[in-house]
């Protein structure tokens, strides 16, 4: 007779599976928030034996909490306990990088703020980064699971780049730095993607799966949700419209700011504006433009310049991915409705599909919902098994 020698167990091997088995209890309490052992059984298919214990450590670790009896029955015709998933026990972090200032908040994972700090940015920028977070995080670090960073700029795998107004032309490993240095994964991304993603989820565009957010600002980028994900294109530089050749353009000297940008942003129109108008250079450029443009002809043309300028934009944009909803964001934003009736008009005359133009709605709240929403969806991703 010949006996087969047993092969030992990998105390390595039994550590992961218990790991998977601990993480698949962890994914379906999160998605159900409150449940019972019976129906974490039915969602994970782990005998009772197994999740008894699991839910015991669980427990212990804060992720879940014992609540009383629910609506529910057991075998013996008693109400079943409850278990609550605590959106406490994951958090996350976001960061927004706006020159001249860095504003960091803590979510849980129910997206519910609990730190908020917006300061001067100064000094190293990873240095502050991860400064922020863990004055902001505090005691309660062991929870955090992962940062997403927002930055004016074109990111390609945490790698930053085309954002002159943080002193990044060429690129860095913003992301990998952080993640180092912290320990959580990190996700670094355009800031009107974000703004884009954080429209998509909590604001002008939660009814819809494809729209375009067109940011204007210091310079003037877009935010493309196809399907309801963000698209970054093969390099990451999907959305950058403010690099747009016009008419007669002729090269220059390449200094990060594209030619679309330089003759249509916030800074642009700011400068028109003093021309037209002599005075303090307007902290709300377009606001100013429509106001003078109820008494001024030579303003109300100039405003026909930039509603055409923008409308173009669109429709090209509309003529490649067919958006379906456009939102103005930033200084675009600041148009009254009479002028936002007019650009709907002249996108609707020449667009080759219907695009409705709308406002965006949470102004600078939009990168921070956009990257709460990143983190949480690096922190709730499983780890693949080898």
């Amino acid at each position: 007779m010949i006996v087969m020698e047993k092969t030992p167990t990998s105390p390595v091997s039994r550590e992961r599976s218990r790991e998977i088995k601990r993480l698949s209890v962890i994914s379906a309490a999160r998605e159900a928030r409150v449940l019972s052992r019976a129906d974490l059984a039915e969602l994970t298919g782990l005998p009772p034996a197994t999740l008894t214990a699991l839910v015991r450590d669980l427990v212990a670790e804060g992720y879940l909490i014992e609540r009383g009896p629910g609506s529910g029955t057991n075998t013996t015709g008693r109400p079943r306990a409850m278990l609550e998933f605590n959106p406490r026990a994951e958090l996350v972090a976001a960061v927004s990088l706006e020159p001249p200032r860095i504003t960091c908040e803590i979510a849980d994972s129910n997206g519910a703020v609990i730190a908020h700090r917006t300061a001067r940015l100064a000094g190293d920028m990873v240095e502050t980064v991860c400064q922020f977070v863990l004055e902001l995080v505090d005691d309660a670090r062991p929870s955090l699971r992962g940062v997403a960073i927002a930055v004016p700029g074109v990111s390609v795998d945490g790698a930053v780049r085309l954002a002159p107004s943080v002193g990044l032309v060429e690129a860095r490993p913003i992301g990998q730095s952080v993640q180092h240095e912290l320990g959580v994964p990190v996700i670094v991304d355009n800031d009107v993607n974000l703004m884009a993603a954080g429209e998509r989820v909590a604001g002008a565009g939660k009814d819809v799966d494809d729209l375009l957010l067109l940011h204007v600002a210091d310079g003037i980028g877009a935010g493309l949700v196809l399907d309801g994900k963000v698209r970054r294109g093969a390099s990451g530089a999907a959305g950058e419209v403010g690099f747009l050749p016009l008419d007669g353009f002729t090269d220059r000297a390449y200094s990060g700011v594209g030619p679309f940008e330089a003759m249509w942003s916030a800074n642009a129109i700011a400068e028109r504006v003093v021309a037209l108008h002599p005075g303090r250079r307007p902290e709300s450029p377009v606001s100013e433009l429509v106001r003078l443009a109820e008494s001024s002809v030579a303003a109300r043309a100039y405003l026909d310049e930039v509603l055409g300028a923008w409308a173009r934009l669109i429709i090209s944009c509309a003529c490649v991915v067919d958006p379906g909803r456009v939102l103005l964001s930033g200084a675009a934003a600041q148009l009254d409705d009479a002028a936002l009736a007019r650009m709907q008009d002249l996108v609707s005359a020449k667009a080759p599909a219907a695009t409705e133009v709308r406002r965006a709605v949470l102004g600078d709240q939009a990168v921070l919902h956009g990257a709460i929403s990143y983190a949480l969806s690096a922190a709730v991703r499983l780890p693949s098994i080898p």
